[in-house]
């Protein structure tokens, strides 16, 4: 079962190699690559945490806000963008054998998509996160983001 100390590894300053598809529901669309940076810090004891991504290739930045509810003890994940400074809906899960996966439902390009987040590799030096979308209630993904944290090396 999921913990309020689930996010731990998250907790402080990261290099971040993201891969995104040009076009998110289109597998043969092309993948870009681009660098960021990531700080994270923990609230409420280990139960919630936020971070910011920035991603200056993109000219913006990034901000999730995570939290645990003890009553169902899965974690709600909440996305923003600098650009629109509205909150995405969130996704829900949580962690099992070392995996996170998170589930939601929003609207992408007009079409109504399932999102699946996934935390996996996570350690105290790295981390991947991807996001996937649906078209047809799970039945079939399209991973389209993914993310791989690495600790910054000491200067």
């Amino acid at each position: 079962m999921s913990s309020p100390r689930d996010f731990d590894f998250l907790h402080g300053d990261w290099e971040v190699v993201n891969r995104r598809l040009t076009e998110f529901l289109q597998p043969g669309s092309g993948w870009e690559e681009f660098t960021g940076f990531s700080r994270c810090r923990s609230l409420f004891d280990g139960a919630a945490n936020v971070d910011e991504i920035d991603m200056p290739y993109l000219g913006s930045k990034g901000l999730t806000l995570r939290l645990f509810d003890r009553e169902t003890e899965l974690w709600s994940l909440n996305w923003s963008s600098s650009r629109s400074g509205k909150l995405f809906p969130p996704v829900t899960g949580g962690f099992e054998g070392g995996r996170g996966e998170f589930y939601g439902d929003d609207t992408h390009g007009g079409k109504d998509v399932r999102v699946r987040f996934v935390w996996s590799g996570v350690s105290a030096s790295g981390a991947r996160w991807e996001q996937a979308f649906s078209v047809d209630d799970g039945a079939s993904w399209v991973t389209n983001w993914t993310m791989d944290f690495t600790r910054p090396k000491a200067s």
